[in-house]
């Protein structure tokens, strides 16, 4: 061993070597778990920063779609698809189904009345009253989830985004067929079964999902850039105005 180099010199310069080198390996796999959470919010389906839960509002109407009551959320879900079956299957109607529920009710409230007679007792029989405000307060959410509809659908029509123009007039001839296919009411029902299961299994399977739709945008903006340059980027585009009603 030369002369100046001690055993303990030696052992410091070793320890030292050793905690540089642990070091830069910390920092490259911090900057690599970083780069990888990037990417990943970055690839998060149609840019989303919120979790699912918030972005279906927050409420109990998020924990019925992601099933955080497992409970409710399968008796609601068994509810609507009694009433499917009731309606698509038996081939009952709204008219002999509310008259059948109302036969049933006066029947167990003429019992109920009467048996009260008998045994000297007043009968307290509840009364089922709707408010008004549940009717006006339905028609002014229909009435504005309509208006905002038709507002998008002109807007669109009026736009130069032949892209969406051409994503809108797709999804309208896609509903179109699905119609031919079944009825409105196995429409909503299809519907509601996927809101109460796709957000779920999407919840659960987060980053697959992403991945996957993330791969067929990329495939279809290959597809629309060809589309683009061949045939869209040729057609004279005018400039069209909404005329505002004041």
């Amino acid at each position: 061993m030369p002369e100046g180099i001690t055993a303990e010199n030696l052992f410091n310069f070793m320890e030292t070597l050793s905690d540089s080198v642990s070091k830069q390996k910390s920092v490259s796999f911090f900057e690599e778990e970083k780069s990888n959470s990037v990417t990943s919010q970055f690839n998060k389906l149609f840019g989303r920063q919120k979790p699912v839960h918030h972005i279906l509002g927050g409420g109990k109407s998020a924990d019925v779609l992601l099933w955080r009551n497992k409970k409710i959320s399968a008796s609601v879900l068994t509810g609507a698809t009694a009433i499917w079956v009731l309606f698509e299957w038996l081939n009952y109607n709204f008219l002999s189904l509310l008259s059948i529920a109302l036969a049933i009710g006066m029947v167990a409230q003429f019992v109920w009345s009467n048996a009260s007679a008998l045994l000297n007792r007043s009968p307290s029989i509840p009364r089922l009253v709707l408010p008004e405000e549940l009717f006006v307060n339905i028609a002014v959410t229909v009435g504005a989830q309509v208006n905002v509809f038709l507002g998008f659908v002109q807007d669109v029509a009026c736009g130069r985004n032949m892209k969406q123009f051409l994503v809108v007039v797709a999804s309208l001839w896609a509903a179109a067929i699905i119609g031919s296919w079944c009825n409105f009411l196995t429409v909503l029902y299809i519907g509601f079964v996927a809101a109460h299961t796709l957000p779920v299994l999407y919840e659960r399977y987060e980053d697959q999902v992403d991945g996957f739709v993330y791969n067929v945008i990329e495939q279809l903006q290959h597809h629309y850039r060809k589309l683009d340059a061949g045939v869209l980027s040729k057609i004279p585009k005018g400039q069209f105005k909404v005329k505002k009603h004041e």
